[in-house]
């Protein structure tokens, strides 16, 4: 495998890993990973890349190597992460960002609200969530005070092999060596509970258990469609085939081409025999995408 190389980046309230590949005179490529996920995950797309880049990916602040905060965390944040690292690897020029998920969103986002920082956006399966209506707000600061009383915790797998035959049971795209690959990366030792609520130590998902409580504040459709409208740079959008996410869009008719008549300038791709992680289950495809889109 291409190896990879790890720095950090110290901001005023969280310390961030950064993984780097590739030739650091080449050009740069940014790849920001989704929700429950680390940049390593990146590493069947990168072995796929026929040109030379000079690949920056974050894991995001409570995700991976970068520092867990043990507290709720806010949506926002991720976007001061992304423009500290753009201002520490790119700090002139614009930059080219390629997101799963939801680095795909945030990816997005920040090119509307810096649009003049960037040169061109690829968003993996990242369209933005589902819509809310003010009716459920109710509910929801209910569950964000239910939370706060009872933290979440994360599931505990007996070992890696468990916690990769999880990842397959979800993904049948994925194949048992890439799932043994990342049950090494998306995975640690630490504390959790059974599916019975009893506390154990084993494996558990690389990510701070405060990732799953769900934000007091409904997600505001009516924002991020205002925020792509000021996008001036290229933007692509790449669906997997077989994706939750599509069959969602699907249950909806007219989001899908209501959201993509925000943008200027928007393409859109697929990718067959693929699911949500379609970086996991298709790489080629998904790196042949990229350096297409980029070139």
């Amino acid at each position: 495998m291409r190896p990879s190389r790890s720095e950090y980046l110290d901001l005023p309230d969280v310390r961030l890993h950064i993984r780097r590949w590739g030739d650091p005179q080449a050009p740069l490529l940014f790849l920001l990973h989704g929700w429950m996920d680390v940049s390593a995950s990146f590493q069947f797309v990168v072995e796929e890349l026929q040109r030379d880049w000079n690949i920056i990916a974050p894991d995001w602040r409570g995700f991976g190597n970068s520092e867990w905060l043990n507290r709720p965390y806010f949506f926002a944040e991720h976007l001061g992460d992304l423009e500290a690292i753009l201002d520490r690897y790119a700090p002139e020029g614009q930059v080219r960002l390629a997101g799963h998920s939801m680095g795909g969103i945030l990816a997005c986002l920040y090119a509307g609200i810096r649009p003049q920082r960037v040169a061109g956006v690829i968003s993996l399966e990242g369209f933005g969530i589902a819509p809310t209506t003010p009716e459920m707000a109710p509910e929801r600061y209910q569950q964000w005070l239910g939370t706060l009383m009872q933290p979440p915790r994360m599931h505990v797998y007996a070992d890696r092999a468990a916690f990769a035959r999880r990842l397959q049971h979800t993904d049948r795209f994925l194949t048992p060596e890439r799932a043994d690959f990342l049950s090494r990366h998306l995975a640690r030792i630490g504390d959790g509970e059974t599916k019975g609520g009893q506390r154990r130590h084993g494996i558990i998902w690389n990510g701070d258990p405060w990732h799953k409580a769900t934000s007091p504040y409904l997600f505001r459709l009516e924002e991020s469609m205002a925020i792509w409208k000021k996008i001036t740079c290229p933007v692509r959008w790449v669906a997997g085939r077989q994706s939750w996410v599509i069959r969602d869009f699907a249950m909806r008719p007219g989001d899908w081409e209501a959201r993509q008549a925000c943008f200027a300038d928007v393409s859109e791709s697929w990718i067959e025999e693929a699911d949500h992680m379609l970086h996991h289950d298709q790489p080629a495809a998904v790196a042949h995408s990229i350096e297409a889109f980029f070139a």
